[in-house]
């Protein structure tokens, strides 16, 4: 879908139903931009969504929800006046905009930076998901799902299963004259399993998705979910309590990218270092990580949940080095934040919707490979902790502290892989822990598409991703 075809069906959704065009947007502009006021942004938005679950073969729960509004902001200096309405009208737009008009300046130069967009991104196709599967497919998918989970293996008592679809349209009119939109699609499926043996109970999760339709989950796609979950609920059944202490660590490919997501990418968002609060500030061209680490943030990879065609201040998205080889070379941005602290833009403005703020957040973010086999890797490891998967974890952005549990993890001894470990828990910080890479795998894996990232009350979809790693000296929390 070109450009115009997208403004044309954001305009259907958003301005054409209420009256409104792009003069109604002009003299919205002209109220906002007194002389106080450097730029000013209305983010309209159309949204439909729909979550599904199954446990024990019945549908727990559906859900479907309409949301649409706008957005008014307006920028002076680093204040920032910030109103919205669930209504669409011209009304509503000056009662928001005139909301917006107390901001006082503060020495603002108003010079924002603009991204200029060459051929209009194509990421994904601008379809509704949640019409490429009538209702009752949708829960035959869920119950196929079920079955191939219970069919794997006896022990296996409980599944949940569970679905969800977002149709996202959104129009973005900016003070400096553009105008850009996009349609988003974006679909979801998953399976928790409750595995039992004797007194013992474990659970296990999989599962996938991104910026496409139904039609993606086929059979093969569900079986290995299901495959996935049960290996994983399983192999927890029969592992033993963690060691704790100092060790080598080997962390997998794939999903526990999100450790370098939270760890470091947090710290590289544009808001925490203009103020001075991450570890990383004022820290560009400096060493951050050992030889061979790259870091990205890439919002242009196709069909993938973290990516967009534009962010949500209509500048279009971009891949962003943010180490190179171990060197800090730069931060993602808003408008906001690259203004302030004259760099580049990123296209990394984002919110969660009209009600929020946007806010420099990661898109996905992952590391480079390097050279080594993954089995290379585990063979030089004397005795240390195989993180195949992650659970949840946090971080303290200030010092780069972070805690993570493993999902599913396994002790290595004289360079094999050995027997299961639970509780596992991974503690160090972020800056220093990437100064212990000693070994990149060469096999970068991106997740399968769940990852939602929180900051600030906001959640947005993110991708991760990242080779085999191996860390030296991690400290590992455990249970034994």
């Amino acid at each position: 879908m070109e450009t115009s075809a997208l403004l044309n069906t954001a305009s259907q959704y958003l301005l054409t139903p209420y009256d409104l065009d792009q003069n109604a947007l002009s003299r919205v502009f002209g109220q906002i931009m007194t002389h106080s006021v450097d730029y000013a942004d209305l983010y309209f938005q159309y949204s439909r969504s729909e979550g599904w679950s199954l446990e024990e073969g019945k549908v727990k729960s559906g859900s479907f929800n309409i949301d649409q509004g706008v957005g008014v902001r307006a920028v002076s200096g680093e204040k920032t006046a910030f109103a919205y309405s669930d209504e669409i009208n011209f009304d509503a737009l000056t009662a928001a905009a005139s909301a917006t008009r107390a901001i006082a300046a503060s020495g603002g130069d108003g010079k924002m930076p603009v991204a200029q967009s060459g051929q209009p991104r194509k990421l994904y196709t601008p379809q509704d998901p949640l019409a490429s599967l009538s209702d009752t497919d949708k829960v035959r998918m869920l119950e196929k799902l079920e079955k191939y989970a219970r069919d794997l293996d006896p022990r296996v008592t409980q599944v949940m299963a569970g679905l969800a679809a977002e149709f996202d349209v959104i129009l973005v009119a900016r003070s400096d004259g553009l105008t850009a939109a996009d349609v988003r699609p974006l679909t979801r499926v998953s399976v928790t399993v409750i595995a039992e043996e004797g007194d013992n109970r474990e659970q296990g999760s999989a599962g996938g998705g991104g910026r496409f339709d139904y039609g993606y989950f086929t059979d093969a796609v569900l079986q290995n979910y299901a495959k996935e979950a049960v290996h994983q609920a399983i192999t927890n059944l029969k592992a033993k309590p963690a060691p704790a202490g100092t060790m080598t660590v080997v962390l997998g490919n794939g999903w526990p990218g999100i450790l370098l997501h939270e760890a470091i990418g947090h710290g590289l968002e544009g808001d925490f270092n203009r103020k001075g609060s991450s570890a990383f500030s004022g820290r560009i061209g400096e060493r951050v990580g050992a030889p061979g680490v790259t870091v990205l943030d890439d919002g242009t990879i196709p069909d993938r949940r973290g990516s967009l065609n534009i962010d949500d201040e209509g500048n279009p998205t971009q891949r962003t080095t943010l180490i190179e080889n171990g060197i800090l070379k730069g931060y993602i941005q808003d408008s906001l934040n690259a203004r302030l602290m004259k760099m580049p833009l990123t296209g990394n403005g984002r919110r969660e919707s009209f009600a929020h703020i946007p806010m420099p957040r990661m898109t996905n973010t992952y590391m480079l490979n390097g050279d080594k086999d993954p089995q290379e890797i585990i063979a030089s490891v004397k005795n240390g902790l195989y993180a195949v998967n992650f659970g949840g974890g946090q971080v303290d952005i200030t010092n780069g502290k972070f805690v993570f549990s493993a999902a599913e993890a396994y002790m290595i001894e004289n360079g094999k892989v050995t027997y299961p470990v639970k509780g596992a828990t991974l503690i160090g910080n972020g800056p220093d822990v990437l100064t212990r890479v000693s070994m990149i795998g060469n096999d970068m894996a991106l997740d399968a598409g769940v990852g939602t990232c929180g900051k600030d009350g906001q959640s947005v979809p993110v991708g991760v991703g990242q080779p085999t790693l191996k860390i030296d000296g991690l400290t590992v929390g455990g249970t034994a």
